[in-house]
C-alpha cells in the first residue's frame, strides 16, 4: 500500500509506480540521515524558543529524532521507495512515533532549504575527513623525505633525464601539491558552512524564525542572505568537486610515476607486495594495481565535476527537481578521494627505493650538462656560447660512447681553452646537486632546512 505523500492534498489519484521509483532518492540520500536529523533538531529547538510551537512539544520531537537516529544506526529502521527521500522518511517515522505533534517539525521550513542544509553539513564532515587524510599523506611524504635524504635521482622534463635532484626534493614537491589541495578544501568548507534554513521554498517564511541561532547551534559561520539564492545555490558543491578533481589529478600523477618507476625498465622503486596483485596466467607478474586504480579513478572525479556543472548550467531560479541529481556525484567523489588518499599513503609508506639504480641513471644521462655550461659562463663565456659548446661536447660523448666524467682534460679543452682541471667538479653529480642552494632548490642544505620546517609544523 502506497504511503500518503506530504504533498498529496493537491492530487486526486495515486502516483504511477514508475514515477515512484524514478523520482526516489532514498537509495542514495540515506547517507544524509545524521545531517538531516541534526538540522531538524536545531530547527525544532528554535521553534520552541521562538514560541512558534510549545517548548514541551519541541523537546518531545527532539527526543524522538534522537531515537530515530539510533534506529537507523542499529539497522532497526528500514526504508522503502514510497518514502521518496530521507527527509520524508525521517518525518514519517517521527509522526508514527509521536503522532500529529511530529507534523509540527516542518513548520517554517521547506524541503528546499532542508535539502540544501543537509548537503552543506554532509560536505563539511566529508571535507574534515579529507583534510585529515591529506594531513597524514603529507606526513608520509615528509617522513620519507627525511628517511631517504641524500639519495640522488634523475629529474625529468618531457620524460627525458634532465638534471640530478635529491629524491627528498622530489617527494617534497608532492607535499606542496597536497598542501595546496588542503587550502582548496578549506575554501570549499567555508563556502559550504553557511545555513540556508529559513529560506523556505524560495521566498522566506511568515514565521518569526531565529535563523542565526540555528546556524550557531549547527556550528555554521552565518546564514545565506538571499532566500532565492539559498535554495538554488550549489556553488559550494562545485567547489568541493573541483577540489576533489585537482586532488585526484595530483594523486594520478603520483600513481603514474609509481607505475613506471616500479617497472623493470626503470627499477627505481619496489612497491609492497600487500598493495600489488599477480597475473592469472603469468606467474612472474607483480602488478601495481592500487596505483593504477588511483590513476583510473581520477576520471570519476573529473566526470562528477562536469556532471554537476552541466546539471546547473541551464536551471532557472530557484529550486528545480533536477537538483536531486547533485548528490550522487558528490557522494561518489567524496568516497573516491578518501579511498585514494588512503591508498596513496600506504604506497608512499611502503615503497622501497633502489638508490643504486637511480644513481646509475644519473650517470648515464648527461645530467650535469647544464652545470658544464654554467661553469663556462662563470669563466667568462657568454651563456649562449657556453650552451653551444656543451652541446657539442655531449654530441662528441654520444659518438664516442662516453660519459662527461669519462672525458680527459685534453678532450675537454679541445672544445674550449677556458676549461681547466676544476671541470671535474662541474660535472660531478654531488657538486651539481650541492650548488643548487637557492630557496626552493634541490641543494641539500635547502632541502634539509625545509624538512625541519615541516617537522615543526
Amino acid at each position: 500500500m502506497a504511503r500518503e505523500k506530504a504533498w498529496g492534498g493537491r492530487f486526486a489519484g495515486q502516483t504511477d509506480a514508475f514515477v515512484e521509483e524514478f523520482t526516489a532518492s532514498i537509495p542514495f540520500d540515506i547517507l544524509l540521515y545524521r545531517h538531516d536529523i541534526a538540522g531538524s533538531m536545531a530547527h525544532v529547538r528554535m521553534l520552541g524558543r521562538q514560541k512558534i510551537i510549545p517548548k514541551a512539544e519541541a523537546e518531545r520531537i527532539v527526543a524522538a529524532l534522537a531515537a530515530i537516529r539510533g534506529e537507523i544506526e542499529s539497522g532497526k529502521l528500514a526504508f522503502d521507495l514510497s518514502q521518496e527521500d530521507i527527509h520524508m522518511a525521517v518525518e514519517q517515522r517521527l509522526t508514527k512515533k509521536i503522532g500529529k505533534t511530529g507534523g509540527k517539525l516542518h513548520t517554517g521550513r521547506s524541503r528546499n532549504d532542508q535539502v540544501a542544509l543537509d548537503l552543506r553539513l554532509y560536505l563539511r564532515d566529508e571535507i574534515d575527513a579529507i583534510l585529515a587524510l591529506l594531513g597524514k599523506l603529507k606526513e608520509r611524504f615528509a617522513g620519507r623525505a627525511e628517511d631517504l635524504f641524500g639519495v640522488v635521482m634523475p629529474g625529468y622534463t618531457h620524460v627525458q633525464r634532465a638534471q640530478p635532484v635529491l629524491f627528498s626534493h622530489y617527494l617534497l614537491a608532492y607535499y606542496e601539491m597536497f598542501a595546496r589541495d588542503e587550502e582548496r578544501f578549506r575554501g570549499a568548507r567555508r563556502s559550504a558552512n553557511v545555513s540556508p534554513l529559513g529560506a523556505g521554498a524560495l521566498a522566506g517564511t511568515t514565521f518569526p524564525l531565529d535563523r542565526e541561532s540555528v546556524a550557531r547551534e549547527l556550528g555554521m559561520d552565518g546564514v545565506c542572505e538571499n532566500s532565492i539564492d539559498a535554495v538554488s545555490d550549489r556553488d559550494f558543491a562545485a567547489d568541493f568537486l573541483f577540489s576533489c578533481a585537482v586532488t585526484m589529478m595530483h594523486l594520478s600523477r603520483l600513481a603514474e610515476e609509481m607505475v613506471y618507476w616500479s617497472s623493470s625498465e626503470f627499477g627505481f622503486l619496489s612497491l609492497p607486495d600487500a598493495l600489488c596483485t599477480g597475473s592469472s596466467i603469468m606467474p612472474q607478474k607483480k602488478n601495481p594495481d592500487v596505483a593504477e586504480l588511483i590513476r583510473g579513478k581520477t576520471g570519476r572525479a573529473y566526470g562528477n565535476l562536469l556532471n554537476l556543472l552541466t546539471l546547473m548550467k541551464g536551471l532557472p531560479l530557484a529550486y528545480n527537481r533536477d537538483m536531486q541529481e547533485d548528490k550522487e556525484p558528490v557522494f561518489d567523489s567524496a568516497r573516491t578521494v578518501k579511498e585514494s588518499l588512503i591508498g596513496a599513503a600506504l604506497l608512499v609508506h611502503g615503497m622501497a627505493v633502489n638508490e643504486a639504480r637511480m644513481r646509475a641513471a644519473c650517470d648515464d644521462g648527461f645530467l650535469t650538462a647544464t652545470d658544464l655550461a654554467d661553469y663556462l659562463a662563470r669563466k667568462g663565456v657568454p651563456f649562449r656560447k657556453a650552451h653551444e659548446i656543451t652541446g657539442r661536447i655531449v654530441r662528441y660523448c654520444e659518438d664516442k660512447g662516453k660519459r662527461l666524467k669519462d672525458l680527459s682534460l685534453k678532450e675537454f679543452r679541445s672544445f674550449s681553452p677556458k676549461i681547466g682541471e676544476d671541470v671535474r667538479d662541474a660535472v660531478s653529480l654531488t657538486h651539481a646537486v650541492r650548488l643548487r642552494g637557492t630557496r626552493g632548490g634541490t641543494g641539500p642544505d635547502r632541502v634539509k632546512s625545509r624538512i625541519e620546517e615541516l617537522k615543526k609544523g
